[in-house]
């Protein structure tokens, strides 16, 4: 491989422009094509093969105009005055009046809940609450749910602000209220933080560039390339954020590698080609099969069958691999466009920019000290990630998908008519034996009949029947609108919606079926698919990756240690992820709630193989030294001086990417950028910086090495580009000026 890798490399250093022209013709291509077509994402969660996913197939066949309802936004405007209502009446009359001039808004459908009770009493506990202290108001607006814009949301806002004061609360949920801010600012910031780290990792300028401009380019053709996927598949809005964030953090560090490593093999001497060749020979080696490893951790999803899923692993898949073909084409294309300027203008203040066997980095040091005494090392790694592990006794998982800025309104309803409300069951029933009436009639009294639903005497079937004055004669199919009194994301909840399928015994003695839908209970459902997935996605992934590694550094412990790794800070991101979203520890979140359920299994996916990145970069060069006649501390330490600088660079850049979606108001945004960002932090610097080499140390010469019967099935694939690593040399190596004119001092090339 690493033969046909120096090819590559050399062959885009020499055909510069015609490489990156295919680049760019590619991007103006995609943008054409998106531009053209306009695809749309969809924000809806579609749920095949699941009760809660027939129920809203048959929703859709059987009731299309209820289903042509919910795709549409329906918000909830809640006011209360805690001096009642009756006080504000004027007010709440001239909210009215405002919210139905909202653009598309169904005005026929937005009534003063004051008017309501007083006109039809028998209403009046669904629209007025506490006491007489908290209303609804339900603002339907003949808009798609996919088209609904932040300029839409902010419409709806300034209403509601400019009617609040004087004792009258007004907030609003769902609907218009879950539209967010496009996308751009947090990967700005992680943009402007990666180029500093990159600027100080080189010590150059123009250097510090190339990276950056791979992410925009590698991030920019997989975002187009995903919107176009939209037009044909259902791509789900929620799946492109994880791709955004992956996508820069990957592309970025791809980039990184190859340019260190081609500063490297520039400055040992011969033509700059061949450097280029040598760079992308052995360091794209190692990208190829870290890029490999990530490919497979988040493609993998594919298994847990739930398609939103599906597509953020299938999307950061292409992420993935668009960042590894840019390192492989791209990156040594603008090392040949810049040519002998790629490391100017110098930053002579910045120390150890680069490698030299003549003083000592701080990594170096750190590397010395840690194979003489790794003991203590692992130990305080080890002790570390225990500690941080210990909150996840306190974890719970559920779909809590509030956004933050519609909690006040959440409260104020579970305050005057129950946590429920806001997330109310859709029960669809059908039969192909006549009509639904017996069936109907007795779902309607089981329901009533179970713990956990609110005003069961409220509770009734409407039908498909021809008649729109009485739908109920002559159905097939039945819809009934069950209110939890339990929150949509709590565990009573869940066991409401499996009371009510229960049920199906009896429905079916009547001939026919019954399926409970709605988007309360999607997520009940989305939870419990993905408990049942977690252990075999977890084998799946972590046995594909293991044989890999096993093929990558020919060993069974460095795998294993590698593996038992991720293990212990998956453990430690869980828990202190726990401590602060759920429990609230050191009061950084405002709004507590549990852990989504997909962020333990998309966790372990992503996690696992940006781990494998720098378990391979840091590792094969480690192993590269041993090979060539290194001990094995003296080779543990040579992949500090080479690696360590590198890697330290690449996870901080990772780790300022997921950090900077902290920004965001929404806290399942903050969640999983923190959540992201604290496993690299974990990963990268305790366990592949400490705990493994530690480990290492431990071992010895019995770390690098295979039982024989093994050694003859494993294939060799040349990761270190023995191969390829003096390829184009002269016979003795000389230092070259690989910035500016002045030589500069030569690293060790060599062992």
């Amino acid at each position: 491989m690493s033969s046909i890798l120096y090819r590559v490399g050399r062959f885009s250093f020499r055909h510069k422009w015609w490489v990156l022209a295919t680049w760019v013709a590619a991007l103006v291509i995609v943008a054409g094509a998106v531009g053209a077509l306009q695809p749309k994402f969809a924000q809806d969660f579609d749920l095949p093969g699941t009760d809660g996913g027939v129920a809203m197939e048959q929703l859709q066949e059987n009731f299309p105009a209820q289903n042509k309802q919910q795709e549409e936004p329906s918000t909830i405007v809640v006011v209360a005055a805690d001096d009642g209502l009756a006080r504000h009446a004027d007010e709440i009359q001239s909210l009215v009046a405002d919210l139905k001039t909202l653009d598309e808004v169904d005005a026929g459908t937005v009534f003063d809940p004051l008017a309501v009770a007083a006109a039809k009493p028998e209403m009046a506990s669904a629209v007025i609450g506490d006491g007489g202290k908290i209303g609804l108001i339900s603002v339907h607006q003949k808009i798609n749910l996919m088209d609904v814009d932040v300029a839409t949301k902010n419409q709806l806002l300034d209403v509601l602000e400019k009617h609040r004061g004087d004792g009258l609360k007004v907030e609003a949920t769902g609907g218009v209220m879950s539209a967010q801010e496009p996308a751009g600012k947090a990967e700005l910031i992680g943009f402007a933080i990666a180029f500093v780290i990159m600027i100080i990792a080189f010590g150059a300028l123009i250097a510090a560039f190339i990276p950056l401009v791979t992410g925009i380019v590698g991030v920019g053709l997989t975002m187009m390339l995903v919107t176009l996927s939209a037009e044909v598949l259902s791509i789900n809005q929620a799946a492109t954020a994880i791709i955004t964030m992956l996508g820069i953090a990957v592309s970025i560090d791809y980039a990184l590698f190859i340019v260190s490593r081609y500063r490297s093999e520039a400055a040992r001497g011969g033509d700059r080609a061949d450097a280029a060749g040598r760079a992308v020979g052995t360091a794209g080696s190692a990208v190829v099969f870290a890029g490999l490893t990530v490919i497979i951790a988040v493609a993998a999803l594919m298994v847990i069958g739930i398609p939103i899923i599906t597509q953020m692993g299938l999307g950061a898949a292409v992420a993935i691999l668009v960042a590894v073909l840019a390192a492989l084409t791209f990156i040594p294309a603008l090392l040949g466009a810049f040519g002998r300027f790629a490391f100017t203008p110098r930053i002579p203040w910045i120390r150890h920019a680069e490698e030299s066997k003549d003083s000592d980095s701080l990594g170096v040091k750190f590397g010395r000290t840690l194979v003489n005494k790794p003991i203590p090392f692992v130990v305080a790694g080890l002790a570390i990630l225990i500690v941080a592990a210990i909150p996840i006794k306190n974890m719970t998982l559920g779909m809590d998908t509030v956004t933050d800025d519609q909690v006040a309104g959440q409260e104020l309803m579970a305050k005057g008519f129950g946590a429920g409300v806001a997330g109310p069951l859709v029960v669809v029933m059908h039969t192909d034996e006549g009509t639904i009436d017996a069936a109907a009639n007795t779902a309607v009294a089981k329901i009533k009949a179970l713990p956990g639903v609110a005003a069961p005497e409220m509770v009734s079937w409407t039908g498909n029947g021809p008649s729109p004055q009485n739908p109920n004669a002559g159905a097939d199919s039945a819809m009934i609108i069950v209110t939890p009194l339990s929150s949509p994301s709590s565990p009573q909840t869940h066991d409401l919606v499996e009371a009510i399928r229960d049920t199906s015994g009896a429905v079916e003695a009547q001939g026919a079926e019954i399926h409970v839908g709605g988007q309360t209970a999607i997520m009940s459902d989305l939870s419990a698919k993905l408990d049942k997935a977690l252990i075999p996605y977890l084998v799946v992934v972590v046995g594909l990756a293991f044989l890999i590694m096993i093929g990558v550094f020919r060993s069974i412990w460095v795998p294993l240690i590698g593996t038992i790794g991720f293990v212990f800070s998956m453990l430690a991101t869980f828990g202190i992820t726990t401590a602060i979203f759920t429990d609230g520890t050191f009061g950084l979140i405002d709004h507590t709630k549990p852990l989504l359920s997909f962020l333990p299994i998309f966790l372990i996916g992503v996690v696992f193989g940006l781990a494998m990145d720098y378990q391979v970069f840091l590792v094969t060069r480690m192993r590269e030294e041993f090979i060539h006649g290194m001990s094995a501390k003296d080779a543990i330490v040579a992949g500090y001086r080479h690696g360590a600088r590198v890697v330290v660079s690449a996870a901080v850049i990772m780790i300022s990417v997921f950090a900077a979606f902290m920004l965001s108001p929404d806290t399942t945004a903050k969640m999983m950028g923190f959540a992201l960002a604290i496993a690299v932090f974990f990963d990268a610097f305790l366990v592949r910086m400490v705990i493994v080499p530690g480990l290492l140390a431990l071992l010895g010469n019995r770390a690098w090495g295979l039982p024989r019967w093994l050694d003859k099935l494993v294939l060799n694939f040349d990761i270190e580009g023995e191969k390829v690593r003096d390829r184009g040399l002269p016979s003795t190596e000389t230092p070259v000026a690989v910035g500016g004119n002045s030589p500069e001092p030569s690293p060790s090339g060599t062992a």
